[in-house]
């Protein structure tokens, strides 16, 4: 057995997140209740510009004040990291590989906490795998923050809960204290692989029950829909990653349940354009936020491949975005699968 690493995670620890939009724009909000100085890397030098000046994001949550004096901004992505022995990514996964590619600073030493709720495209590996196989990021040293919790949420400062995962219980308890506050509960969890693929399926399902919900399909039929999602992630977890989880908690049903029901869910709202007739590429157009289920749909399908786990509900995602079947006949064909 190997020896389990403690991440030393004291006052002088310095926190920095990566990312411009509403997620990380939230988890910079969460945090500042607990630490004086956050080290902040958006990519857009206008919003890093915007956030030094007047204290707020100008693209994504913009009705968050923060106190500019407490923020280390930088569009420069190794002035940030370097700096910093946290570093909280929430970048879509989708671009998380191209903006790492100017990363020359070592990430040995540091802790590693994904806020990323999907899979990085092409490699088929969630956010923790591609930090561990291509950083060297041992597993003690990585974290995932998983929902149910929507970014406009907290920045209303309504009560929501984070599951906090990392292989070690302790590790992951030192970064929940961080995000504690007010408005914020922490569950803490050491099955980084449940939540982490829990958190990517739900994507899925969010968008088959906006597909369903711009067809015209009513709650009745959405019920039986995320019942079914919920028997879908149990079947691929216990097929590709076998452990003792109880995935009707929060960081995993309830994770399910808000994304696939609310209507702040981007997923939803991408499904819900399908199913009334839009293209993928106009959905994506229109939208200003990425709906990180449609590029996790086509890893799960690869990954799927090697272990032939029953999953109807993520065939059907799947040959509506990628092998343009209508959406009417493919949910027609669905339904005749749920029970």
């Amino acid at each position: 057995m190997g020896k389990t690493i403690l991440f030393q995670l004291d006052e002088k620890a310095k926190i920095a997140v990566f990312g411009g939009g509403s997620w990380a724009t939230a988890i910079v909000k969460i945090l500042l209740n607990n630490v004086e100085k956050i080290g902040w890397y958006v990519r857009d030098a206008e919003v890093a510009e915007a956030l030094k000046k007047e204290g707020r994001n100008t693209k994504y949550l913009s009705s968050v004040r923060f106190d500019a004096s407490k923020l280390v901004m930088s569009s420069n992505i190794n002035e940030i990291a370097e700096k910093a022995d946290v570093l909280i990514f929430a970048i879509p996964s989708a671009f998380l590989k191209e903006s790492l590619q100017d990363l020359t600073v070592s990430l040995k030493g540091k802790f590693i906490v994904s806020a990323i709720k999907g899979i990085i495209p092409n490699d088929n590996l969630t956010v923790s795998e591609f930090f561990n196989s291509h950083y060297q990021i041992p597993y003690d040293f990585l974290g995932i923050v998983t929902g149910p919790c929507h970014a406009e949420e907290v920045a209303l400062e309504r009560l929501s809960y984070l599951t906090i995962a990392c292989k070690n219980r302790e590790n992951a308890a030192a970064i929940a204290g961080r995000f504690e506050c007010s408005f914020i509960r922490t569950v803490t969890s050491t099955d980084i692989y449940g939540t982490e693929y829990s958190a990517v399926l739900k994507n899925i399902f969010a968008i088959a029950a906006g597909i369903c919900h711009g067809i015209g399909y009513g709650d009745n039929f959405q019920a039986v829909l995320i019942s079914n999602s919920q028997k879908e992630i149990k079947r691929f977890l216990d097929n590709t990653y076998p452990s003792k989880r109880n995935v009707d908690s929060s960081g995993y049903l309830g994770d399910l349940l808000v994304t696939a029901y609310s209507h702040f869910s981007r997923n939803r709202t991408f499904g819900t354009m399908i199913g009334r007739g839009y293209s993928v590429k106009s959905a994506q157009l229109e939208m200003s936020m990425v709906a990180e289920g449609y590029y996790s749909t086509v890893c799960i399908k690869e990954i799927n491949k090697k272990y032939n786990v029953k999953m109807p509900i993520t065939d059907a995602v799947y040959n509506i975005l990628y092998e343009g079947i209508a959406p009417a006949i493919e949910i027609k064909l669905l339904s005749e699968k749920l029970k």
